[in-house]
């Protein structure tokens, strides 16, 4: 039976991890969801009505935020990041891992303890966002697995996530920009200008520059991005998302006929909220290590755990891994990448 593991260990509140796994495990009852951590605290958020396919597998340690993440990966073979990480590497069984703990510390332990993807030079990890276009979301890779990349490691970002939207989203050709501070082709730093170009390059549909206030337009599915970039751009729309319900929020309040419109919006207010909640989509995938692994927000809760293990078994179904594998050494080629395989 193929199994999903979820590391509860450094998330700030694994009782709604736990709950998210319960709520997986009925969901999916053809494979097992394996919860890694704390035995009592997963016993007692679990209760007596476990489902039968939701397995316990005890770690005495964690690694936390504050932890330098190669040093606590050597010196904390105890933590639930390890061996869930170790469950994931003894069989084919288990097809992908689902943490909510430090993210320097899973990027890191998937980089060395899983390894890359034979031809992948930096793996990248990919987060979505919701866009204007009602049910279109939009791919942001990457989002802070590298923060100073060189071209090419963005050129290959632009393969993966292509598969990865294909096989998540069902989208054959998805329409992919490059982030920069103008749409024409000679803006940007030397990166940005040296992407574009090996971007063109590729078999994709590339649709050249794009500007920030784009992003959530609907007009593309994925944006290239260095780490740095596009983890400030993530953490700009998320912030941008909780301002805006916040000030929704406080003007329905704000006086008698406001509150009874708000009444008759009730519905089309909810329906917003469930729009920008980021848990709704599921954590982020980090693409080009051998096996599947999802990087949630430490503060994932029910929903987001559950839609994580959904995306890690849609993966798992369209062969997203198969796909990389195959097409990695031609892509890579296409770039004119000269780097030995493990660099």
């Amino acid at each position: 039976m193929k199994s999903v593991i979820i590391d509860i260990g450094g998330c700030d509140y694994p009782q709604k991890m736990i709950a998210g796994a319960v709520n997986a495990a009925k969901a999916f009852p053809a494979y097992n969801i394996v919860v890694v951590g704390d035995e009592q605290t997963i016993k007692a958020a679990v209760g007596d009505k476990a489902p039968v396919n939701l397995v316990i597998e005890h770690a005495s340690d964690v690694i936390t935020n504050y932890d330098v993440p190669t040093r606590a990966i050597r010196q904390k073979p105890d933590s639930s990041l390890v061996k869930a990480i170790g469950l994931l590497n003894s069989s084919d069984d288990y097809i992908g891992m689902i943490s909510g703990g430090s993210t320097g510390a899973v990027l890191t332990g998937a980089t060395l303890l899983v390894g890359r993807i034979k031809g992948v030079l930096r793996p990248v990890l990919a987060p979505f966002m919701p866009t204007a276009v009602d049910g279109k979301l939009v791919c942001i890779a990457d989002s802070g697995a590298t923060v100073d990349p060189k071209p090419e490691y963005l050129a290959q970002y632009a393969v993966m996530a292509e598969k990865y939207v294909r096989a998540l989203l069902g989208i054959e050709k998805p329409r992919i920009a490059l982030l920069s501070n103008g749409t024409e082709d000679d803006k940007g730093d030397a990166r940005t200008k040296a992407v574009h170009e090996l971007l063109k390059q590729l078999p994709i549909d590339f649709a050249g520059n794009m500007e920030a206030r784009d992003a959530l337009t609907g007009d593309y599915d994925i944006i290239i991005a260095d780490g740095f970039s596009g983890n400030v751009l993530l953490k700009a729309v998320e912030g941008t998302a909780k301002m805006v319900m916040g000030q929704v929020k406080k003007a329905m309040f704000s006086s008698f006929k406001s509150k009874i419109g708000a009444l008759l919006m009730k519905k089309s207010l909810y329906s917003l909220k469930s729009k920008l909640d980021y848990h709704a989509y599921g954590g982020a995938a980090f693409l080009g290590v051998k096996k599947l692994v999802v990087k949630t927000h430490g503060s994932s809760n029910e929903i987001s755990t559950k839609a994580s293990v959904a995306n890690i078994i849609k993966m798992h179904e369209n062969h997203i891994l198969e796909d990389i594998k195959a097409e990695m050494e031609t892509e890579r080629a296409a770039v004119s990448v000269a780097v030995p395989d493990g660099e």
